[in-house]
């Protein structure tokens, strides 16, 4: 009996099963596929041939179901204070070598008038007081396919970068601001190591246990430590500052800032007292000022400026700053850029130490 051939099919004819409509299924027996008529009626699907050669997951890809919030955070830095608690002088230029202030100093005494005497003359000194500048540099390059990838991110590399570098800057003027620096010969000092600061005073210890510390004393004694001070500071600049008609700045560290929210028993807080009795001072704080006596708080107590005889600003403290920022070169290359940048500063000069006060230990 000869053998019915229901289909032959060449090697270019072979294609995947499309099924369109269930009469498809009536067709398979011609290539060697039955029964599926049976399996579709009883509700059942057909086995695999083989089982599963790829890793088991979930149905949809993890980074489809993402959601990004706008923006991104930074990470914190230390409060750069040194501009708030004496401002800043921008004086020379990013090449210069030193910044010099002149003082001097009016000469000669008045003696009893005589006819036949010799006239008595008046002088003058003069000195030259100099501080170093020192220069700093940082600078970025970007390349062509990170410029690009980060874009994918909603990231401006090169903008990143040039921010990178002028914050790391700013936070080099500010440590020289408040700290100097020593390159070797040089003179270049800071807000808490300037030659001319006077001594530190220790602060009274009535507190609890003879603690000197402000985090054990009461509203009045507190008020006390800073009275002490502006006693000091009119004292020892003989009147010629006086605290209730000049500005002054009370630097305190962070750490003990908030103490000046001690109150009273008749709710009048430390501040409340300071700003209703010496209206003209303001108050600031910094990190520089935790531990700087060796490992003590310290806080100053200082004139912003002294109208006298000067021809100078007339003010205690500068901050020398030939150049904040400055753009070295710019610099095309074969995959990319590369930018360099620079600032200058002569760090902190106090040029009347007169009129600093300075406590410790609190």
């Amino acid at each position: 009996m000869q053998t019915i051939t229901h289909s032959a099919l060449d090697g270019k004819s072979v294609r995947p099963l499309i099924f369109r409509n269930v009469e498809d299924y009536e067709d398979l027996h011609r290539i060697g596929i039955g029964g599926l008529d049976k399996i579709i009626d009883a509700g059942f699907g057909m086995d695999s041939i083989q089982g599963n050669v790829t890793q088991a997951s979930i149905p949809v890809q993890l980074q489809f179901l993402q959601q990004f919030l706008p923006g991104f955070v930074k990470v914190m830095t230390a409060a750069r204070k040194i501009d708030e608690f004496i401002g800043i002088n921008t004086a020379g230029s990013w090449e210069d070598e030193e910044v010099v202030q002149g003082i001097i100093e009016n000469t000669g005494s008045a003696v009893p008038y005589g006819d036949l005497t010799n006239v008595p003359l008046s002088s003058w000194n003069e000195n030259w007081v100099t501080r170093t500048v020192v220069r700093f540099e940082l600078g970025m390059r970007v390349g062509n396919l990170e410029e690009k990838r980060a874009a994918r991110i909603m990231v401006n590399s090169a903008e990143s970068k040039r921010e990178s570098a002028g914050l790391a800057l700013e936070q080099q003027r500010n440590a020289v601001g408040f700290y100097g620096y020593n390159s070797g010969n040089n003179f270049t000092y800071g807000f808490l190591n300037d030659p001319g600061l006077p001594a530190y005073v220790t602060v009274a210890a009535t507190g609890t246990g003879s603690s000197t510390l402000w985090s054990t004393k009461t509203f009045l004694e507190i008020c006390a430590d800073i009275r002490t001070a502006i006693v000091g500071l009119r004292t020892q600049s003989q009147d010629t500052i006086d605290p209730e008609t000049t500005a002054l700045t009370l630097g305190l560290p962070t750490d003990c800032v908030d103490y000046l929210s001690v109150t009273s028993d008749f709710g009048i807080s430390v501040r409340d007292w300071l700003t209703q009795t010496y209206k003209k001072t303001r108050i600031v704080s910094a990190p520089q000022l935790n531990g700087a006596n060796g490992g003590a708080n310290v806080f100053y107590l200082y004139a912003d400026a002294v109208n006298d005889l000067s021809t100078d600003d007339g003010r205690t403290f500068a901050q020398l700053v030939p150049a904040k920022f400055q753009v070295l070169g710019v610099q095309q290359l074969p995959k990319g850029y590369e930018e360099d940048y620079s600032n200058a500063t002569a760090g902190v000069m106090c040029k009347r130490p007169y009129a600093v006060y300075r406590a410790t230990g609190i």
